[in-house]
């Protein structure tokens, strides 16, 4: 188990929570926490230590280009380059679970970009527990899946008996009856927007029917 369990509301997350989360981000642990699109293993981007050990969890190569999130669309462009045609596709899918391949700017660390391509995987959650922590943390947040595409999604609960030894700490979901609605969209779509001609889907996921019918106009 992890050292520390932070059960938060679904809805209306307690705002001393998130403040204690973000300060153990800031501290350098490393969270398993609710994403929007599954249960996810996060830190701050500039957390060295702490993606490395994402790796060694996920048993990611080092050449695997981090994703992380941001809190906003005006964020992306301090983290990538936007051309004016990627900006109008992304700002159509923002907020939601859509991941951007773009091209680096020199305020991504080395460690967290594909260091071939000098790519980065963006995202702009809709959902509001990682919202929450993204404005109360102040930077962006380094998100991966705790398990592949191709994997059964762990509810938060089940991830913390899997995954919880691997962290710092966890955070929950508090469980109330009235909370019927889904927690996770499953996988993000990933659109790779580094070739400003030619977009392309690496992988279908949630979103996939807008991320296509975007596309279509584009090209029309």
């Amino acid at each position: 188990m992890p050292h520390l369990v932070i059960p938060i509301h679904p809805v209306t997350p307690e705002q001393r929570l998130i403040a204690t989360i973000a300060d153990l981000l800031r501290q350098g642990q490393l969270l398993l926490y609710p994403s929007d699109t599954g249960m996810a293993f996060g830190c701050a981007l500039r957390n060295r230590a702490a993606i490395e050990r994402i790796r060694r969890i996920r048993n990611l190569e080092e050449t695997k280009f981090m994703t992380f999130l941001c809190p906003s669309l005006s964020d992306l462009s301090s983290y990538a380059h936007v051309s004016n045609r990627a900006y109008r596709i992304i700002r159509r899918l923002v907020p939601g679970p859509v991941t951007f391949i773009l091209p680096a700017t020199k305020a991504v660390p080395s460690f967290a970009h594909d260091p071939k391509r000098r790519t980065v995987g963006i995202r702009v959650p809709a959902a509001t527990i990682p919202r929450s922590i993204l404005t109360e943390l102040g930077q962006p947040l380094i998100s991966i899946s705790a398990t592949s595409a191709d994997d059964a999604y762990f509810d938060p609960d089940e991830a913390v008996e899997v995954f919880g030894a691997y962290v710092d700490c966890a955070v929950t979901v508090q469980h109330h009856s009235w909370h019927t609605e889904p927690l996770f969209t499953g996988p993000s779509t990933v659109l790779d927007l580094t070739d400003d001609e030619q977009p392309r889907i690496l992988r279908r996921g949630a979103a996939i029917e807008q991320v296509e019918e975007l596309l279509d106009i584009e090209h029309a």
